[in-house]
Formats: structure tokens, C-alpha cells, sequence
């Protein structure tokens, strides 16, 4: 499985919103100058973000976007989820309900599909935004 730049770029952008929105609202231009995303990328990532109901935008002078929601309550896969879709290697009906497949009862390889399915969104469940940040300040 590979992220896009949409998944890799939403996830900078959302620990650079943390990082430099203390008590302000936070500019998507000055996000998009410090992470190098031009800002018509930047606003459709963000846009899927607020639909999400991870980041909220006010208006005016003092305008901008912040968090809707703390820094620890969001996860890593929830960022990506929200941007790429499911985080699944592949269209296999045992790891993605919605999928039909005529092979299932005798496949083989399904239990693969899975533990991959399973492990991938274990680490990325269990990675909050918070710990992104405090890794971010460490360095």
C-alpha cells in the first residue's frame, strides 16, 4: 500500500496547524509557505478535513482554521481514512465488508490480506495527532 500526497500532505498540515495555532487561528497560506503544498492542494485537503469535522474555519480579519477537536483525539488513521479512504492493501471481501468475491471460501491468501489490514490500521489508530506533535517539538 502506498499514500498519496494528499494522505502524506493532510497529516503535515494537520500537525502544522497544531504546532503554530496556540491561540490564534491559522492562515492556509501560512501553512502552505512552511510545508511547501500549494495552496489549491492545500484547500481541497482541507475542505475534506472539515467535512470530516477535524478542523473548523473562522471568517474575518481574525479568520482562519484551527482543530475541532483536540490534538488527542484524533488519530493518525483518522486523518487518513478521512483523506485516501480505507487504508486496505487490497479489495478482499474478509477485509473490506462491502466487497464481494466468488473465491472467498476457498482462498488462500485472505488471511494475509487481513493481518495486513489489521496491522496497518492497529499503528495508525494508535498514533494520535498529540503524539505527532510532541515528536514534532522533540525534534
Amino acid at each position: 500500500m502506498k499514500l498519496s500526497t494528499r494522505g502524506r500532505y493532510g497529516l503535515r498540515a494537520m500537525v502544522d496547524l497544531v504546532v503554530n495555532s496556540k491561540e490564534t487561528n491559522i492562515s492556509l497560506k501560512s501553512i502552505s509557505q512552511r510545508q511547501g503544498i500549494s495552496m489549491n492542494y492545500l484547500e481541497q485537503i482541507i475542505s475534506v478535513l472539515k467535512k470530516s469535522g477535524y478542523v473548523k474555519s473562522v471568517r474575518g480579519a481574525k479568520g482562519g482554521y484551527s482543530l475541532a477537536k483536540s490534538p488527542k483525539d484524533i488519530s493518525v488513521g483518522d486523518i487518513l481514512r478521512a483523506l485516501e479512504g480505507d487504508l486496505n492493501p487490497v479489495d478482499c471481501a474478509l477485509v473490506n465488508e462491502d466487497k464481494q468475491c466468488d473465491e472467498a471460501d476457498c482462498c488462500i491468501t485472505k488471511v494475509v490480506w487481513k493481518k495486513i489490514s489489521d496491522s496497518i490500521n492497529d499503528v495508525v489508530n494508535n498514533i494520535s495527532l498529540q503524539d505527532l506533535v510532541e515528536g514534532h517539538n522533540d525534534l
